[in-house]
């Protein structure tokens, strides 16, 4: 049975260096069970918009009968808005590495791994990083090969040990179930993708259908082989690395596929997201180091994905004209751009002060403290960018919001890793 490790605010630090990824992003669209087992080795040619003559006056040189109108995307096409800069390489020299990380504006390119990389998204790995260091804060149980600030923990084997328990969860979070989600993403986005991003791998012809459907494969197996592999080397009698990387790749599908399709509706779709960011890979985190043991493990990272709702309509904000037209029913389609602000801000904040009162409950009172101050700087800037305008100032709310949020997330599993429960 584990015991208990002292976890001091000095834990942050080896945390970090332990593990670089995150476990089971399952907010990335997943598959639809039709053509999945059809593989061929046939390339993809690029699809382009159809065009059909339009009957209507034309203001234009033009004549009438000639002048073009794009047909209306179908629902499938619901995931992605247009960008007209999704074809282009960036001119500011990054376009080598963009193609790497998976990112626009990136170089096209013949390497057949550079391609398989691309597809991967690796840029997409950093944010659930944070998530898995949480999970293994909050069990109090991770060890440093040499602690400076800890003399009682010096265990150059225990450390050693967990530090390469750390380096394959790294390979099961990043290379391989990011990895499979992101590719079967591009799979079936590939027809979005041909009009939006037509310089994306698939819809370009860069990467074999064959060779697509053998990396899902590979990816998917892999990781959940790793991830039973964890539940083994942990001695669980309860497989839970295992069963969550299933849970994760089952909510993958659902978010993305039909019938359930669950980013169709605003409320389902954008807890899914916040609880992929935040509540799978704490979970994951803490069962490679510890135990799911209290019931508030669980309850703790479920209400942090309930701000992670709140964060996730702000991404939500910069595509209501295109929800609209394409029938998705976000959360600023439903309430309006202003409601659903509101929603938003309200989601973040309560959802914090609730945690904050529950630690300081607990006796954990200088924990609680650091939240409520990480916690005053996100409603100064829910109160003076996203109320006023949350569609132009997205991005900067967010790039100066979510720093205290994810520190805040931080801050609450030291407190758990800390109490004696």
């Amino acid at each position: 049975t584990l015991q208990p490790h002292h976890f001091t605010p000095f834990h942050t630090m080896r945390a970090s260096f332990a593990l670089a990824v995150c476990l089971i992003p399952s907010v990335c669209d997943a598959f639809s069970s039709s053509g999945l087992m059809k593989a061929s080795s046939s390339r993809f040619q690029p699809i382009t918009p159809v065009r059909v003559p339009s009957t209507r006056p034309s203001t234009t040189s033009f004549p009438p009968q000639t002048h073009p109108q794009t047909l209306p995307l179908p629902p499938l096409m619901a995931s992605k808005k247009e960008d007209p800069r999704g074809a282009q390489a960036a001119q500011d020299g990054s376009a080598g590495v963009r193609q790497l990380l998976g990112v626009k504006g990136g170089n096209k390119t013949t390497d057949i791994w550079a391609i398989r990389l691309q597809l991967t998204k690796p840029v997409t790995w950093i944010p659930l990083v944070w998530g898995v260091m949480c999970g293994a804060a909050a069990s109090g149980n991770y060890h440093w090969i040499w602690n400076p600030f800890d003399p009682s923990d010096r265990d150059v084997l225990l450390g050693a040990t967990d530090a390469f328990k750390g380096f394959v969860t790294m390979i099961l979070a990043g290379p391989f179930l990011t990895g499979y989600t992101q590719t079967i993403n591009d799979w079936y986005d590939r027809d979005i993708d041909a009009i939006n991003e037509p310089n994306r791998p698939i819809p370009s012809g860069a990467i074999s259908e064959g060779q697509v459907i053998a990396q899902i494969w590979v990816l998917l197996l892999g990781g959940l082989g790793l991830g039973y592999g964890l539940d083994l080397w942990q001695g669980h009698d309860f497989p839970t690395v295992f069963l969550l990387s299933v849970f994760g790749s089952f909510i993958a599908y659902i978010y993305s596929a039909p019938p359930l399709k669950l980013k169709m509706n605003g409320w389902q779709g954008s807890f899914a997201l916040g609880a992929s960011y935040i509540s799978l890979p704490w979970w994951c985190g803490q069962a490679v180091f510890g135990e799911l043991d209290k019931p508030v493990f669980w309850i703790l990272p479920i209400l942090y994905s309930i701000a992670g709702l709140g964060i996730a309509i702000v991404n939500d904000f910069k595509s209501i004209e295109g929800d609209k037209e394409l029938g998705l029913n976000s959360l600023p389609v439903a309430f309006g751009i202003d409601g659903a602000a509101k929603i938003c801000a309200g989601c973040i904040s309560v959802t914090q002060l609730g945690v904050a009162a529950y630690i300081a409950a607990i006796g954990e009172t200088n924990y609680a403290i650091a939240l409520l101050a990480l916690l005053l700087p996100q409603v100064y800037f829910q109160a003076t960018l996203l109320l006023p305008d949350p569609v132009g100032n997205d991005v900067k709310f967010q790039a100066q919001s979510q720093p205290f949020f994810v520190f805040g997330i931080l801050a609450t599993a030291l407190a758990v890793g800390h109490h004696q429960f």
